[in-house]
Parts: C-alpha cells; structure tokens; sequence
C-alpha cells in the first residue's frame, strides 16, 4: 500500500522548521509593518489628524481606517494566517482550531479569570474614569477580542512565543517576545491621533514586559491562544471607562501604579513557576509508565522464546534426524 504523503512545504528559510517559522513570521510583520507606515503615517496621516480635529469622514480617512482594521494591529494574525495558507499550507481550519483549542477548560477560565480580576479590581480601585458608561466596557471587549486579542495574540503567543520556548529559556524566550512586541507598536508614538501619542514610552515598555510575562505564564499553563486573546482584550477594554495611560503606563508612575507593576510580574512568575511543576510533574509520571509497561512479564515480542522451549524444540529435531 503506498504512502501518504504530507503536504510539500515551499519557501523553506533553513532546514530547521521552528526556526523557519520564526523567520518567516518576523519577516511577514515587518512587511506588513512597512505597508503600515508608508500608507497610515506618511500617506494618509493627514487625513486622520483632520477627522480627529473636524469629525470630517472623507475618503482618506476612510481608506486611513480600513487599512488600519486590516493590516495593522492585525498584522500578527494577517502573518499567520498567509503562513498558513501559502507557506505551511496547512490550512485556514488547522490555524484556527489551533487558536480556540483549550484542553482544559476549567482550569483555563479559572487562570484568565483571576488575571482579569485582579486588573479590574485595581482599575476601580486607583483608576480615574473618563465619564463613560459602563456598557462601553463590554462593547469594547465585544469589539476588541477579535479585533485585539486574536488579532495580536495568534501570532505573539500562538506562534513566536511556543517556537522560541522549544530554543531559549523560558524567561530569555519571553523576554525577546516582549521586544519585539514593543518596538511593533512604534506607531501609537508617531500618530499624532494616537491615544499614546506623547505618552511616556518608557512606561509603556515596562507594562508590554509585564504583560508579556502574564500572557506568557497563561499560555504555558493553559496551552490556549484564546485565553490570551481574551486576557489582552479585556485589560484593553478598561481603557473604555478608564484613563488608561494613568492606570499602565505612567512613568515612573505612582505608589499604586508600581504596586502593581510588582503584584502583576509576581503573580506572572509564580504562574511560571507552577507551571513548570507540573510539566515535570507529568513528564516524571508518563517516564515512569512507559517504564512499567517495559518491565511487564509477557511484553516482549510474541516470537520471543524461553530458553527452555528452545533447548526442547532442538531436542526434537535431534531425535528427527
């Protein structure tokens, strides 16, 4: 009977395929990148700083948010999804059932739900409300979650950070991811209509580090891109009621800020931690069932011979001849 054969890959970088994934996704988001910043900051930047001023909605602003929609926040799913369907070719459906599989459930609710939790109770809290209703909040997570959460979080942590886990340490792998995540969101600094626009970068670094670590410890535990996505989501739908850069990414920031900060990257570690006992937790006792079922009388292979049968069967054939 012949063999299946898989898929042929194209455009292979290296020989090595976690490696040629990473190259190809970094490749992909700075492309994308570039298309970005050619078309929102350079071309059509105009015409966002005239419907942030008048409410005009001309054509350039038009295309300025369709493009934005599409390519930019977006960019890491956008990566994804063409490596997907023209590099890998595994398939739209493979990479999306990737992106909502989560084994455990219970366990992946009770995780996101307590980061979540502690973000909101410090939200209100220390936060400062910007006058809107609280309904906001939940139409933005409506909103955000696909267009947010999925859109970073497929490529951030469903590709770069599990690829870079399998070469790095852990906490060498996570800290990469949250530089180059960083500097992707150069452009809230040159867009004048940014809600970071004259923000405190330094700020918003150290919460992208942090946050990296929290979303890095989620996956690990979880195994689940969609608990990410929806922990992203909702730390960013506070910013609907809330001063947002007050809350995160002041610098140096206040005592309560700070607390935080340190609380946050705690809680990040000691998830780490956890998680990592129970990787090896799991592994010690898959190790020691494999070695039991070797050591079980009879498992050998069914032609296998005692010493005995065999000195009687030649024995037989003795008397034969």
């Amino acid at each position: 009977m012949e063999k299946k054969k898989t898929p042929a890959r194209i455009f292979q970088l290296t020989k090595d395929e976690g490696l040629n994934r990473i190259l190809w996704y970094l490749i992909l988001v700075v492309l994308l990148s570039a298309f970005c910043f050619i078309t929102l900051h350079i071309w059509l930047l105009p015409y966002s700083i005239e419907h942030s001023a008048t409410g005009a909605m001309t054509p350039g602003y038009l295309l300025y948010a369709v493009i934005g929609i599409l390519f930019s926040t977006p960019g890491p799913f956008v990566a994804v999804l063409i490596m997907s369907l023209f590099i890998e070719k595994t398939g739209l459906k493979h990479m999306m059932r990737n992106i909502f599989r989560t084994e455990k459930k219970l366990k992946t609710v009770i995780i996101t739900g307590i980061f979540c939790l502690v973000a909101l109770v410090y939200a209100l809290i220390f936060g400062t409300p910007n006058g809107s209703p609280w309904y906001m909040f939940i139409l933005g997570l409506i909103v955000m979650l696909p267009f947010v959460g999925i859109a970073e979080e497929t490529g951030w942590r469903g590709l770069l950070q599990p690829e870079l886990d399998k070469r790095l340490p852990y906490p060498i792998s996570v800290l990469v991811t949250a530089a180059i995540w960083c500097v992707w969101h150069y452009s809230a600094w040159i867009d004048p209509t940014s809600r970071h626009y004259d923000d405190s970068f330094m700020g918003f670094a150290i919460t992208i580090f942090i946050w990296s670590f929290a979303m890095a410890a989620i996956y690990k535990t979880t195994k689940s891109v969609i608990a990410c996505a929806f922990y992203h989501a909702f730390i960013d739908s506070i910013g609907s009621v809330y001063d947002w850069n007050a809350l995160f990414d002041s610098f140096p920031g206040s005592m309560s800020v700070n607390v935080f900060r340190a609380i946050w990257l705690a809680a990040a570690i000691g998830l780490w931690v956890w998680g990592e006992k129970q990787e090896r937790k799991i592994a010690g006792a898959g190790k020691q069932k494999s070695l039991e079922g070797s050591s079980v009388p009879g498992s050998g292979s069914r032609n296998a011979r005692s010493p005995a049968r065999e000195s009687k069967r030649a024995g037989c054939f003795a008397k034969l001849e």
